[in-house]
């Protein structure tokens, strides 16, 4: 489980040092917000092709880690 955490990143110099998908501008924040929204996990990727499923999963496991 720390491996798949290990896929955010935290920096004061990307996004305001809001938790990102690391590698990309993409923050938990925006996913989480998405999925509320009633995105499907599909929608999220094709608004993100460079984001994978796993991707999505982590930033749900960061959320309910509250890490």
């Amino acid at each position: 489980m720390r491996r798949m955490l290990d896929l955010i990143e935290e920096n004061i110099e990307i996004m305001g040092g809001k938790p990102v998908i690391k590698g990309t501008r993409v923050t938990v924040e925006a996913i989480l917000r998405r999925l509320a929204e009633g995105l499907s996990v599909e929608d999220i990727l094709k608004d993100y092709p460079y984001l994978t499923q796993q991707d999505i999963q982590v930033a749900l496991l960061y959320a309910v880690k509250g890490a």
